[in-house]
């Protein structure tokens, strides 16, 4: 009888093609963010977590400039390796923010049944962006 090895779970390597086109992927997401957070920025100012100092709006347009960063650098092939990484710790950094959003979901007896749902799905989504930003870092 076979023994079952434990589940790597690590990301499959990716090659430098592959790598480029998710960067782009990833750089037209960060892109469209970041310009959201800049010209519409109230929704964004709403998930901001209460704990942070200062005012929300500093916050979301802080957010919304890193974003726009990161995908330039995600776009370019001199910087994807450095994008790549920031991409992830970017993810990282505005995990609270969408932690924050689901719990008021959550909590919310006026938000409706799709956002609580789409909030709190969105949770584990992260995993994936944070593990293919760390994989275009060692592919570029």
């Amino acid at each position: 009888m076979d023994r079952m090895s434990p589940r790597d779970t690590r990301p499959a390597p990716v090659g430098p093609a592959a790598a480029a086109s998710t960067a782009r992927g990833l750089a037209v997401l960060l892109g469209t963010s970041g310009v959201l957070h800049l010209v519409r920025p109230a929704p964004f100012d709403s998930i901001v977590p209460r704990s942070l100092p200062g005012p929300a709006r500093a916050w979301t347009l802080a957010s919304g400039v890193a974003e726009l960063v990161v995908a330039g650098a995600l776009a370019s092939r001199m910087t994807r390796r450095q994008g790549g990484a920031l991409a992830a710790a970017l993810f990282v950094a505005v995990f609270p923010a969408n932690v924050s959003m689901a719990w008021r979901s959550v909590r919310s007896a006026r938000a409706s049944r799709v956002r609580t749902v789409v909030a709190v799905a969105r949770l584990p989504l992260q995993w994936p962006l944070v593990t293919r930003s760390l994989a275009i870092r060692r592919a570029s």
